[in-house]
C-alpha cells in the first residue's frame, strides 16, 4: 500500500522511463518501493541495470506458477524490481487470454503486495486500454497518465474531460481525483511545445501533477542503464523528477515505517 499505476494513451511517450525514475525518486525520499513491470516490452529492468541476459519475470511466467516474491530482483538503487519477463508476441497474447480466464492470478498477487503497509508499488502498465489496466486501476491510489506536450496530447482533452479516456472514467466513477496526468518531454526551446504545455496546464488545472523537461540526459541515462538522478542529478529533467516525486508522495496515504524490507529478510 499504496499502488501507483503509470499508464499512457500510446507507446513512445516515456512511460517506462518515468516509472523507473519516479520509483527511484520515491525511494530517495525514504520510501520502500517495488517497481512492477506489466508491459510486455520488458523494458523497466533496463533502467535498473539488470543484465540483458536476464529474461525471466513475473507476468511472463505467471501461468507456470511463479510467485511474485520469487520473481523480485533487488537493484543497486534500493528499489525492488518485478520484471515482466521476455516474451514473444504469441506469449503476450496468451497472457492476456489467461488474465481474461483467471484474473485472480494477478489480482491475488497484487493484494499480497498491497497488504504490506510500508510498501509503495509503482506499476508500469502497457500503453493504451488493456486488460491489465482494467484489473489494476480499481486498486490504485492513483493512476498517472503520461502525455506528450504535442498536438496529439491536446487532442485527447475531450476524451479526458468526458471520462472516456482509456476507459478510466467508468473505473473511477465518483473518485476522479485518482486519475492524474503528467506532461513529458516538454521542449522549452520549442515555442510549439511551450505553447501546448501551457495550454494543457491551464486546461487540466489540479489534475496535472507536473511536467518533465525534454533533455538528452534522459536518453543517455537509459543508454547507460542508469537512473537519471544518478547519471545527471543537476539536469532540469532530474529536478522535475524530484518535484514530481514529492508531489505524488504528498498526495498518497502515508506508508507505515518498517525497519527492513521483506526482500531483506
Amino acid at each position: 500500500m499504496p499502488l501507483i499505476c503509470i499508464a499512457s494513451p500510446k507507446g513512445g511517450v516515456g512511460k517506462t522511463t518515468l516509472s523507473a525514475n519516479l520509483a527511484d525518486a520515491l525511494r530517495r525520499q525514504g520510501c520502500r518501493v517495488l517497481a512492477m513491470d506489466l508491459d510486455p516490452q520488458n523494458a523497466l529492468r533496463l533502467h535498473f541495470g539488470v543484465a540483458l541476459t536476464d529474461r525471466g519475470g513475473f507476468l511472463a511466467q505467471l501461468a507456470h506458477g511463479l510467485t511474485w516474491r520469487d520473481a523480485v530482483r533487488q537493484t543497486a538503487a534500493g528499489v525492488a524490481l518485478l520484471p515482466h519477463g521476455t516474451v514473444a508476441m504469441a506469449d503476450a497474447l496468451a497472457t492476456v487470454a489467461m488474465l481474461e480466464r483467471a484474473p485472480e492470478l494477478l489480482v491475488g498477487a497484487l493484494r499480497e503486495m498491497l497488504a504490506d503497509p510500508s510498501l509503495i508499488v509503482v506499476a508500469d502498465l502497457p500503453p493504451g486500454p488493456s486488460r491489465v489496466l482494467e484489473l489494476m486501476a480499481p486498486h490504485a491510489a492513483m493512476t498517472v497518465v503520461v502525455l506528450l506536450a504535442d498536438a496529439y496530447g491536446a487532442a485527447l482533452m475531450p476524451e479526458i474531460d468526458s471520462g472516456r479516456f482509456l476507459g478510466l472514467g467508468a473505473l473511477y466513477g465518483p473518485q476522479p481525483d485518482r486519475l492524474r496526468l503528467v506532461l513529458n518531454q516538454v521542449d522549452y526551446g520549442s515555442r510549439l511545445s511551450r505553447t501546448v504545455a501551457q495550454a494543457l496546464a491551464r486546461h487540466l488545472g489540479p489534475r496535472l501533477l507536473g511536467a518533465l523537461a525534454r533533455e538528452d540526459a534522459v536518453g543517455e541515462a537509459l543508454a547507460a542503464q542508469r537512473l537519471l538522478l544518478d547519471s545527471a542529478p543537476a539536469s532540469r529533467a532530474a529536478l522535475d523528477v524530484r518535484a514530481l516525486g514529492r508531489t505524488i508522495a504528498d498526495a498518497l496515504p502515508l506508508p507505515v515505517e518498517a525497519a527492513a524490507g521483506w526482500w531483506a529478510r
